[in-house]
């Protein structure tokens, strides 16, 4: 299964506990790192994918209030 559709999968599952986006994560681009409840934890995606995350955690997850630089804690 590719790297996209698992984690997309993993979101729908309602697995995703919160995220964060970094301009300069570890002196490179602009990230977003996912966390989930089980292994792998953490999941980065890298800049060209940022803007089809946000779009996809703020349609099907109305408990984001709104999605921000910082770690947003999804609460259930």
């Amino acid at each position: 299964m590719s790297y996209h559709i698992n984690l997309k999968e993993r979101i729908q599952n309602n697995e995703l506990i919160g995220f964060e986006i970094f301009q300069d994560y570890q002196g490179k681009a602009e990230k977003m790192l996912l966390y989930f409840q089980s292994e792998p934890k953490i999941r980065p995606i890298l800049k060209n994918k940022i803007e089809e995350y946000k779009v996809m955690l703020k349609d099907i997850n109305t408990r984001f209030e709104q999605i921000t630089t910082g770690f947003s804690p999804i609460s259930h």
